[in-house]
């Protein structure tokens, strides 16, 4: 009965250590996030006094009336919404193609084309090869500079083979004996038993399209095709002060307000979107990973 007593009371403790440590963790990683927003609803100039913890203590919205005005903030988020939706379609779409065909044992030089991703994986051409070659297909300055170099993500088509090899042959040879065409077999068959490995890699490419800056550094000089993320990268390399006039302050708004209210915003929708795709994002990475 001691004994009973004793480990109830050790486990006791033990869920409160963890449940302690739980606390700290998820302090530690979400007050900066929570900081970032009380800057972007703050006074600019009286946030730079300092002494801000936990609430606004000049509230405005003077931050996002100001970024929202600006011509080139609103043109960075139309291209970033641009760029994901489009591209997390296309990239999606033409991934799981490529991953379904080279899952095929039937596939002639099979083991050829997938030797190729690994390949490419390791190894690249490089920047300058790269630039070329979206030069001469006039990508360059264009939206489609975003779009088409990450239709085929490498990593994603690897995981994907494991991923459609693991579907049960007898539901495609089923469908052959029906007089379904390869396409029809994918669409009909393969992708709606496939959400897990859609979702997480939908939820993958549209991350990765929202924070991209390096394409639009390279490849772009064109200020209208310009990516938030590009945009907040420039702002925060910029010096924080602002313009005053006179000594009278212009705007409420500085260049660190300012920058609170785009990463507030740039957030938003990634994290309006992950909890639809929570429930499929662990599913898919372990099936497509794991191979038996």
């Amino acid at each position: 009965m001691k004994r009973k007593k004793k480990s109830a009371t050790e486990d006791w403790l033990i869920d409160i250590f963890v449940w302690v440590a739980l606390i700290l963790v998820f302090l530690i990683t979400a007050y900066p996030f929570y900081y970032i927003v009380i800057a972007s609803f703050n006074d600019g100039y009286d946030f730079m006094r300092g002494g801000i913890y936990f609430f606004p203590r000049e509230f405005t919205w003077s931050n996002y009336t100001s970024l929202l005005g600006q011509e080139k903030w609103m043109d960075a988020f139309k291209i970033s919404f641009i760029r994901t939706i489009v591209g997390t379609a296309l990239t999606v779409f033409v991934t799981c193609l490529v991953s379904y065909s080279l899952s095929r044992k039937e596939l002639m030089f099979g083991k050829v084309y997938r030797f190729m991703v690994v390949f490419s994986m390791y190894v690249s051409g490089g920047l300058i090869p790269f630039y070329i070659v979206l030069k001469n297909l006039h990508l360059l300055n264009t939206i489609w500079v975003y779009i088409f170099p990450s239709m085929l993500n490498l990593f994603f088509i690897i995981v994907g083979i494991n991923f459609f090899a693991a579907i049960p042959n007898s539901l495609v040879e089923s469908a052959k004996l029906d007089g379904a065409s390869e396409f029809k077999i994918f669409m009909r068959i393969v992708r709606p038993v496939s959400t897990p490995f859609i979702a997480t890699l939908a939820l993958f490419s549209a991350v990765n399209q929202w924070n991209a800056w390096l394409d639009s550094t390279y490849y772009v000089s064109d200020e209208s095709l310009r990516t938030i993320a590009y945009r907040m990268l420039t702002e925060i390399n910029q010096s924080v002060g602002q313009a005053v006039s006179g000594g009278t302050i212009v705007t409420k708004s500085t260049a660190l307000t300012t920058q609170s209210s785009a990463m507030v915003l740039s957030m938003l929708p990634i994290m309006l979107v992950y909890p639809f795709l929570q429930k499929y994002f662990v599913k898919g990475i372990m099936i497509g990973a794991v191979k038996e």
